[in-house]
């Protein structure tokens, strides 16, 4: 998962790309998938993409089990940006949340943080209603809301007050979110859609700036439509 830092390409985009593959041959599997609970054999669901949809049915039925789900979708971008860009969202959560906020404010970010990563999508080719699924909104509640997400602890560190680099020293392995970060704000300029939490989390990463200051940039000014 994630965007290619120094070229903005997604990984489907790089894996195609390296291996020479035509997109019928690239799948991609997404969802709220946190592992540890997966491997518990809780019940849960996931999301398979491929341009070609008999291929992802293939995948699709090849990982169904009686706990974990799978179902199938032609939105690779979509299916795509939705695994990676939600970890931005899951870092700013988990850093109000470690500043002491509650559900209220959690709420809003996260809901925010949908609106912005949907209308990115949408202008990047891939399908608004795949943003409203399993691999949208579902992979954020999950891990916009457990101690199990690396972005979210990563997130609450930071919100306890430690420096980017203590934070990622006492993380337990990478936090995808915070190299996304930037990608996001730079795919933003890219496609002219505004990009305020990804902005506000990048001054975070960059600048060291407090929850409470990413909250305000988050706001902005004036009275605007939802």
């Amino acid at each position: 998962k994630g965007i290619e830092r120094t070229t903005g390409k997604r990984m489907d985009e790089v894996v195609m790309e390296t291996l020479d593959l035509p997109a019928e041959r690239f799948a991609a599997i997404s969802g709220p998938n946190l592992s540890k609970q997966i491997a518990d054999r809780e019940p849960a669901a996931t999301v398979v993409g491929c341009a070609d949809i008999d291929n992802a049915r293939k995948i699709a039925t090849a990982c169904t089990t009686d706990y974990f789900r799978a179902f199938v979708t032609r939105d690779v971008i979509g299916l795509e940006m939705c695994g990676s860009l939600k970890n931005v969202v899951a870092l700013a959560v988990g850093m109000a949340r470690g500043a002491g906020y509650g559900e209220n404010t959690a709420a809003m970010i996260e809901t925010r943080g949908l609106a912005e990563l949907t209308a990115l999508g949408e202008v990047a080719g891939a399908d608004p209603k795949t943003f409203a699924g399993l691999a949208g909104v579902g992979d954020l509640i999950a891990t916009c809301g457990s101690p199990l997400s690396r972005n979210y602890t990563f997130g609450s560190n930071l919100g306890k007050g430690l420096s980017v680099e203590e934070a990622t020293k006492v993380s337990n392995g990478v936090a995808e979110g915070v190299p996304t970060t930037d990608a996001v704000v730079a795919l933003g300029k890219q496609y002219g859609v505004p990009t305020p939490l990804a902005t506000a989390m990048s001054h975070v990463l960059d600048d060291g700036i407090s929850c409470a200051q990413m909250l305000s940039e988050l706001f902005g000014e004036g009275i605007t439509e939802e």
